[in-house]
């Protein structure tokens, strides 16, 4: 029977999932493993973007939590120039690509001010982000740090998304927000059909539904969570294709994987199914869903102890 990570104590089915953070880790290790997914992380910001002009916010300090190679990080400085900008993510490797962005950045930078404006070097705050290695539940910030947390397509990676909502609660300021997207249980399900005919084992994460996220941000303490989804379907022209594309996604860092390799007649049936559910066009579909949730932490209505805090205005003379 595999072992449950330490890291692992879940409280309610529908917030947790057996993952190996260790895995996680592994997986995305190696920035050149998933960067075929990048289309996809950049198309889920983009929409993010959409949805974030809407609400008027000007935060001073900004978190990407889950910041991997650091593509959001450009954007949100763009967006939010005078902001600082702190990049957190668990793999060592994806933070190592990102630092090397920004400085190959910075230097592009530099040479096109020597060039406009001799004498003049660096560019204040948008010199870069700040980047940290943690994990999303026990970040390395005090309380009331940041004013805005964003997350991308990152959640869904921890085991107790639950968890990780009170700490992202904890960091924001009041009036603070939250703005994250992550996939959601339709995500994949050409394929979970698939290794399901082909030996059962779990080789597909099983994605919180939007409504329970919903859940987490009032337990947690998010005033007025707005949550909503789209379904992007991806086609294929083959099935290594298909497959290279979900591994460059993340992969399966279950726990509860199967750690030996699939034998030829059980893939041979993964095989079959997925190409039987090719469209008219003859190309494989591969559904994501993506969950997008945007939350304020609220004023406090009590103190640390407990006790009740009541709001008077004294009358005007």
């Amino acid at each position: 029977m595999p072992t449950v990570p330490a890291e692992y104590s879940p409280s309610d089915s529908r917030s947790s999932a057996p993952i190996d953070l260790g895995r996680v880790r592994t997986l995305f290790g190696d920035p050149a493993r998933i960067a075929e997914s990048g289309f996809l992380r950049r198309e889920v910001a983009t929409r993010m973007h959409e949805r974030l002009s809407l609400i008027k916010i000007v935060p001073q300090h900004v978190l990407d939590a889950g910041c991997g190679e650091g593509a959001d990080l450009t954007t949100l400085q763009k967006r939010f120039p005078q902001a600082t900008l702190l990049g957190l993510d668990a793999s060592t490797g994806m933070l190592a690509h990102a630092q090397a962005a920004q400085k190959e950045g910075m230097s592009s930078v530099n040479r096109l001010l020597q060039q406009w404006l001799p004498g003049k070097s660096g560019f204040g705050r948008a010199s870069g982000a700040a980047l940290l290695s943690g994990n999303f539940a026990q970040l390395p910030f005090g309380i009331n740090s940041v004013d805005l947390v964003w997350s991308n397509l990152a959640v869904h990676w921890h085991p107790q998304p639950d968890r990780v909502f009170a700490e992202w609660r904890r960091v924001l300021r009041q009036d603070g927000l939250l703005m994250f997207s992550c996939f959601g249980p339709d995500t994949f399900k050409e394929l979970r059909a698939a290794f399901a005919a082909g030996d059962g084992e779990p080789h597909v994460l099983p994605f919180v539904d939007m409504h329970d996220f919903g859940d987490m941000l009032v337990n947690a303490g998010f005033a007025t969570p707005v949550m909503d989804m789209e379904t992007l379907t991806v086609t294929y022209g083959s099935v290594d294709k298909l497959m290279a594309d979900v591994r460059a996604c993340g992969g399966n860092p279950l726990d509860t994987r199967s750690r030996g390799l699939l034998g030829r007649a059980a893939w041979r049936r993964v095989v079959d199914v997925l190409e039987q559910g090719r469209n008219a066009d003859g190309k494989i579909p591969l559904t994501f869903e993506i969950v997008y949730g945007h939350a304020f932490r609220p004023v406090a209505r009590t103190t640390a102890g407990g006790e009740a805090i009541i709001r008077f205005d004294l009358p005007k003379k």
